[in-house]
Parts: C-alpha cells; sequence; structure tokens
C-alpha cells in the first residue's frame, strides 16, 4: 500500500522540458534606421504611421466602402480554406478531448459464452471427457499510474497541436479578408486600365489614319505611318492580357466567396469608390509576435515538439498499471449471478525497458532534434514576420514618391493637352498635335492608376503584416 501512495506522490513530476516561450528579437522598431512616421503628401493625402495604435478589427472597413464591407463577408461565410480549417480546428479540439480520457480508469464490461470440451487427463485424471456450456459475465478496470509524466506531455502536445490549428484558422482568415480586398483593388486597376488602353488605341488609330493620308499625298514620310503602325499593335497585343487578368481576378473573387465563377458576379468597385486611410497603426515590436498567427503558429508546433521529448523521455522509464475485475462464471446461464459464481482479481503491473536495441534513446534524440528544427523554423518565421512589416512601410514610403511623380506627370499632359487644344482652335498647330498629346495623356494616366492601387494594395499589406487585428473582440474564430 505504501508503494502505492508513493507512486501517485511520484506522479506529480513530469521528465521532459516545460516549455518556455521564446523571446521577441530586442528590437524597438522594424525598418533600418528607424521607422518612418509619415509618408509625403501624394494625391492630396498622406498616410501618417501611429505608434502602438490598435490593428482595428474589420479593418477593410476603413476604406469606406460598403460593397467591399459586403464583399468581404460573403467570402468570410462561404470561402471553402475557411470551412476545412475551422474543421481540423474542431478535429483536434476533439482529439484533445480524447487525449484527456487516459487520466481516467478505463472501463469495460463483457459477456463471453462458449461451449468447451474437457478432459481430465490433462491433469493426471482417469474421468471421461465432459462436454459444456461456460458463460462470463465480467467487469475490468484499469489505471495507468503517469508516474514520469509521459501522459500528460502526451495530452501537452495535443493541446499545442489544437493552437496550432486554432492559428492557422486566424491566418486563412487573414489571407481571405488580405486577397479579397487586393483581388478587388486589382480588378478596379485594370477596368480603368482598359479603358485608358482603348482610349489610347483609338486614338492612335485615328492619328495611324491620318498619317497615313499625309504619306499617301507625300506630305510626311512614309516611315511615320509605319511607326504608327507598330505603336498601334504594340498596344493592342497590351489589351487582351488586361482583359485576361481582370476575368482571372474575377474568377478569383467568385472562387473565395466559395462559388463558381458561372454562378456569382463580383460587385463592381472603382477606385475612385475606395477612400485611402490616412492613419495606419504600428504594433510594438514586443507584442507584435505575440499577436502574428503565422509567428503563434510556428511557436504551437515548437511547444509540441518540447513535449514530444517529454514522450521520449517517459517512454525510458517504468510504466505501471493497476487493474482489477469483477464478474460471474457458470456453465448455466440461469445461475450465472448467483454469489457462488463470483470471480474477481486485482493487481498491479510494472513494465520496465531492458533492451530494445537503442530505439527509446534514439527515438528521445530524434525528439530533441525535431524541436530544434522548430525552433529555427520559429526563428525563421518571426524574422520573414519583420522583414514583411519593414518592407510594406517601405513600400508606403516609395509609393507615395511615386504616386507623386506620377500625379505631376499625369499634370502636366494634361496642362500640355490642354494648351495645344486651345492653340488647334487658334489654328497654330495640326490635329495630329492634339492626337499625340491625347496619347501621351493618356499613358501618363495609367501609369497614376497603377501607382494609386499600388498604394492601396500596400496599405492592405501593412494591416495584414500587423496581423490584421484579429484578436480584437467579435471575430469569429471558432
Amino acid at each position: 500500500m505504501l508503494c502505492i501512495v508513493s507512486l501517485f506522490c511520484l506522479s506529480g513530476c513530469a521528465v521532459g522540458p516545460d516549455f518556455v516561450r521564446p523571446e521577441p528579437p530586442r528590437v524597438d522598431h522594424y525598418a533600418q534606421g528607424k521607422d518612418p512616421t509619415a509618408t509625403i503628401p501624394a494625391d492630396g493625402q498622406a498616410q501618417y504611421f501611429k505608434q502602438s495604435a490598435k490593428v482595428v478589427e474589420d479593418w477593410w472597413r476603413l476604406f469606406n466602402s460598403h460593397k467591399l464591407d459586403a464583399a468581404v463577408r460573403e467570402a468570410i461565410s462561404n470561402n471553402q480554406s475557411l470551412q476545412a480549417a475551422q474543421a481540423a480546428l474542431r478535429q483536434s479540439q476533439d482529439n484533445l478531448r480524447a487525449g484527456y480520457g487516459v487520466f481516467f480508469p478505463q472501463a469495460d464490461a463483457g459477456f463471453d459464452a462458449t461451449r468447451q470440451k474437457f478432459s481430465p487427463s490433462r491433469f493426471g485424471g482417469t474421468s471421461p471427457a465432459s462436454t459444456f456450456n461456460l458463460f462470463t459475465l465480467s467487469a475490468t478496470v484499469n489505471y495507468a499510474l503517469d508516474v514520469f509524466g509521459g501522459e500528460r506531455r502526451a495530452v501537452e502536445s495535443l493541446q499545442a497541436q489544437m493552437d496550432f490549428q486554432r492559428y492557422t484558422v486566424i491566418g486563412t482568415y487573414l489571407a481571405l479578408t488580405g486577397n479579397i480586398v487586393n483581388t478587388i483593388i486589382a480588378q478596379a486597376a485594370y477596368r480603368e486600365e482598359i479603358k485608358a488602353t482603348e482610349e489610347i488605341i483609338t486614338l492612335l488609330s485615328e492619328q495611324t489614319s491620318i498619317t497615313e493620308t499625309q504619306a499617301e499625298a507625300g506630305t510626311v514620310p512614309y516611315l511615320n505611318a509605319l511607326s504608327l503602325r507598330s505603336q498601334l499593335a504594340t498596344f493592342e497585343a497590351t489589351l487582351p492580357p488586361l482583359q485576361q487578368k481582370l476575368d482571372q481576378s474575377m474568377h478569383l473573387l467568385a472562387t473565395l466567396a466559395g462559388r463558381t465563377p458561372a454562378e456569382w458576379a463580383p460587385p463592381q468597385i472603382d477606385l475612385a469608390d475606395l477612400t485611402l486611410p490616412a492613419d495606419l497603426p504600428i504594433t510594438l515590436t514586443s507584442q507584435f509576435v505575440r499577436q502574428r498567427p503565422d509567428i503563434l503558429a510556428a511557436e504551437a508546433q515548437l511547444h509540441s515538439a518540447s513535449a514530444d521529448i517529454g514522450v521520449a523521455t517517459a517512454a525510458l522509464f517504468p510504466s505501471f498499471t493497476l487493474s482489477g475485475s469483477y464478474g460471474f462464471n457458470n456453465t448455466s446461464i440461469g445461475d450465472l449471478v448467483k454469489s457462488g459464481s463470483s470471480i474477481w482479481n486485482l493487481g498491479a503491473n510494472v513494465t520496465a525497458p531492458l533492451f530494445h536495441g537503442g530505439a527509446l534513446w534514439f527515438h528521445r534524440k530524434a525528439a530533441i532534434e525535431a524541436y530544434r528544427q522548430s525552433l529555427a523554423g520559429y526563428r525563421q518565421t518571426v524574422l520573414s514576420a519583420f522583414a514583411q512589416v519593414a518592407d510594406t512601410l517601405r513600400a508606403l514610403e516609395h509609393d507615395a514618391e511615386a504616386l507623386q511623380a506620377q500625379s505631376r506627370a499625369l499634370e502636366a499632359a494634361g496642362e500640355a493637352l490642354q494648351l495645344i487644344q486651345v492653340n488647334y482652335q487658334a489654328g497654330t498647330v495640326n490635329y495630329l498635335q492634339i492626337l499625340v498629346a491625347n496619347y501621351q495623356y493618356h499613358q501618363a494616366k495609367i501609369g497614376y492608376l497603377q501607382a494609386q492601387a499600388q498604394r492601396l494594395q500596400d496599405t492592405v499589406a501593412l494591416f495584414i503584416a500587423l496581423g490584421g487585428g484579429w484578436w480584437n473582440p467579435g471575430k469569429i474564430m471558432s
């Protein structure tokens, strides 16, 4: 009895390392030098980076588009990848609940009916053999004493695997919302670029026709007409790829929303319908590693690998089991439950590994190396996450500079076109010069549209890089 009590006392400890969360990098900013505080004004608006500001939930609503909000919410409700991730989370939760069963006694009931032939000569008797029925009704109870904590470490690993699935759901959710918003922005930009390209093609076609007429009249070299034909063909060749990209973006939106392209048409949202968020949050670096889902998922994998070391270590030690059974055994089913038919047993079992050809030892060494692998993977995930935020912060700075330059180019091209139109009305320039200026204006407009869309998409990228605010209340993570 004293031995059993001692075993219960020993069961309070568990071999193997206790998991400790890795410390975040000892830095207080993301980019080289220091983090930016604001971008230059571009297209009439600057963006400001607010240190320690809250990353709001439903961050896409900052773009002030009801159509955008509706598209994102529909995708959240119907996206199959998100539903698969949620099912995987529920599966891991059930596996964890099943794992907790090891801490309880395992009770089973059984009934057995057999017909046997027994020969007393087996035991030196001389009586003739007899044939009889044997009925057995029994209940057994087994309880494994987790003396060295192997079972607790196994359950700890299941808990970590559930955490991994939870953060996988969050990561899938975050990627989904980012993909939806980015694709809608891209779709709006493609639509505007197609419109501008078609206008350029119209102008070049008209310009080519005029030049060909002039070449036939001998007023300009025929080489001018050939040059314009080449430009026209070049721009006509850019139109199908743009249209293909537009179609692909529509198909992608339908897929993300859980629909086939044939049964769902995404809402038409123009760039003008979207408001560029002016105030952007910058999460403290110490909080960042506790909020980004891919980092937390890597940490959960590291935790599981740590617990697996404990499981492998406990396998090197003896295992202890208590068991007992009670039942009835009789040749007549009618007399089965009478007191004279009762049978019972109590027992304790100790199994100690003696020689397994080094298998248990090397299983533990393999678990340690798996932990080191997970630790390196975790650190790489952290480094990549910090780099992504730094990239996005610098990108937003450069986006503002590029958009400012494109705005100046568009403004200059617009002024030039307006001036040439005035001169044409005054009779000082010919119509061909108007077409050239108009062509240059539309080219500048395409560059402006691309810069505008890139700025919007990099703003989305910052919200995603910072974790998307999933930790705020109101999310559907289960």
